[in-house]
This record gives C-alpha cells, structure tokens and sequence, in this order.
C-alpha cells in the first residue's frame, strides 16, 4: 500500500480509541495512556476488573491486511515455541480489527526495562533470543513484506529527499557527493558478502523495543518485520568504538549460534546496513512531515545544523565500510 493519508489520525481521539476496544466486548474503564510511538498510535487502555491492554492502531495505507496478519503469524509461531515475544491476543478467531475506518490489534500489557549491553552475559543471552527467532523466521518467507534492500533503503530514500527540496542548496553538492559514495560503499560491502541467505526478522533491534525482566530478554513491535539478512537483528545491539564493538559481537554470536549458524560473511554488511539505515530515516522522516506528530518529535529536523551532522554521519560510515567487518573473517 503506497498511499499515505498526510494527517492520518487527525480524528482518533480518546473516545474513539475507547470506543474502538470496547467493540471486541472488552470494558474499557476510562484509563488511557498514550506510548511513544510515531509509525503508529500506541494506547494503553486500562480495563474493568482485567489487566490492561495494549491497543495498536496502524497507520492507514502503510501496509496491507496480508502483511499485517503475517506479521502476527510470525509472533504467534515463536510465541506458541515460547520464544518471548510479545504476540497479538486472537479476539473472535482474529487478531487484527477494525473500527471507523482505523486497523488495530491488542497486545497484554508486558513490562520491562532496557538490558545492560554493556554486560557480555547479557549480549550472550540476547544473542540466544535472536537465534531462537531467526531459526523459526528462516522456515519460510513472508510473502507480503518486503525485502531490506538498497533500493528501497538507500537509493528511492536519497531519490525523495533530493525531489522534495529537504537539502539547504548551500549543502547540496556535499550531500549528493556523499550519499552516492556510500550507497556505492554499501553495494561494494554486499558484493563482498556474496549470495547471502534472506530469512524473517523483526527488522528494528533497537532498545525501545527489546525489554529486559528477571527472566530474560523479549522483544515488542515487530511492525517493521521483512525479509533480510540474519544481522540486521544484530548489529544494532553494538556501540563504542571498534574494538569494544568486535567483542560485543562475539558475544552475541557466542549466544546466537546455539540456536542457529550465522554465516560469517554477512559480517560484511554490517556498517552497510548502518549506513542504509542514516539515510532511510532521514527520508522516514520527511515522508511523515506532514503527520503533526513529527514536526512535535523531531523539532531539529532540516535546519542546516542537521544536514551538517547527517554529512559527517555519512563520511564517518564511508570510512567505517572501507575498514572492513569486524569479527570472524
């Protein structure tokens, strides 16, 4: 689905939300909490004499029913092998609703707090969970979400913010110098790696959406889950400088290649994907300008401050993809 409504919840209000709960023949009783969320609306509604609900209301037009519904699939399969991801409830033999023209799901509410990364013991057992997912998402494809790619990532991102005028002219040259050197770098990093293997992924590891209890790691929002190779789900969990990087990594796979083996060439693709990353959010960014949520958010964006910073960003991948992987090869 390609057709993005500008202002697509301009009349989800409260009692709408409300409203829209209590139509699966649930009580809502008058609590509501929005969560931090810009893709979609995210809600917790607080119920009569049940614990609460999270209540996801999907952004019109991003994606079509099938893909929603696979996307469920997917946590259900790794909930049913109890695999700690939080999967939506089935409500009337479904788990996706509609309600005045909106799309969403209900998830229980789960708790948590963000890991130690910094804790080698802690990145093991995160790469343990990852394993555990990636074995049940290399089964089979999806077959209504799309694949992690240049094209879509890197080359129609930088494609939309050059059409729509978001780089200050006096920064033009500098950015469009430095963006097609590293979408060059990251074509260059996926020719190293070769013919690799495209499984299901949860696609966004950050720590907003990896939660941590007594009882171990489990991940929330699979909203931007798609084809793509295994570390895609890895890299994210690595910071410092490279050498700091390299033994966080071996600690992940330490962990991860319990469950599944990791081919070692997609080590290659790492700073790659980084950089495909710096640009798809930039352009994530300026497609949603026109949702009010946005401009609220991310107050900084397209002054040429920022521009200024994204360049370097740009530069400071380019130099990172020409230094090679950084473990295991």
């Amino acid at each position: 689905m390609n057709t993005l409504n500008p202002t697509p919840y301009a009349d989800l209000g409260p009692d709408r939300v409300l409203d829209a709960v209590e139509s699966l023949g649930l009580l809502p009783d008058g609590r509501l909490l929005a969560l931090n969320s810009y893709e979609n609306r995210v809600y917790q509604v607080g119920l009569e004499d049940e614990a609460p609900v999270i209540a996801k209301f999907y952004r019109p037009g991003r994606w079509s029913d099938e893909a929603i519904r696979e996307e469920h699939a997917f946590m259900l399969a790794l909930a049913e092998l109890e695999i700690p991801a939080v999967a939506p409830a089935i409500i009337g033999g479904e788990t996706l609703h509609s309600f005045a023209g909106y799309r969403f799901s209900l998830t229980p509410r789960r708790g948590g707090r963000h890991p130690e990364l910094g804790d080698l013991d802690v990145l093991e057992w995160i790469g343990r969970f990852i394993g555990r997912i990636h074995a049940v998402g290399a089964v089979e494809p999806f077959r209504y979400r799309p694949i992690l790619d240049i094209t879509h990532f890197g080359v129609e991102s930088r494609d939309y913010l050059l059409a729509h005028d978001w780089i200050p002219a006096d920064l033009l040259p500098a950015y469009t110098s430095v963006v097609d050197q590293a979408l060059q770098g990251v074509r260059d990093g996926y020719a190293r790696a070769g013919s690799i293997q495209h499984i299901r992924l949860h696609g966004d590891c950050h720590l907003g959406n990896l939660l941590w209890t007594d009882a171990g790691p489990h991940f929330v929002d699979f909203d931007d889950a798609r084809q793509g190779p295994a570390v895609q789900d890895l890299w994210m969990l690595l910071s410092g400088e490279r050498e700091e990087m390299s033994r966080q990594l071996a600690a992940v796979l330490a962990g991860y290649e319990d469950f599944q083996e990791f081919d070692t060439r997609e080590l290659h693709l790492i700073e790659a994907l980084r950089t495909l990353r710096l640009v798809h959010h930039a352009a994530w960014i300026a497609r949603r300008w026109t949702d009010p949520a946005f401009p609220a958010a991310f107050t900084w964006f397209g002054d040429a401050h920022y521009w200024q910073n994204h360049i370097l960003q740009l530069r400071e991948q380019i130099a990172a993809m020409e230094a090679g992987p950084l473990h295991g090869l």
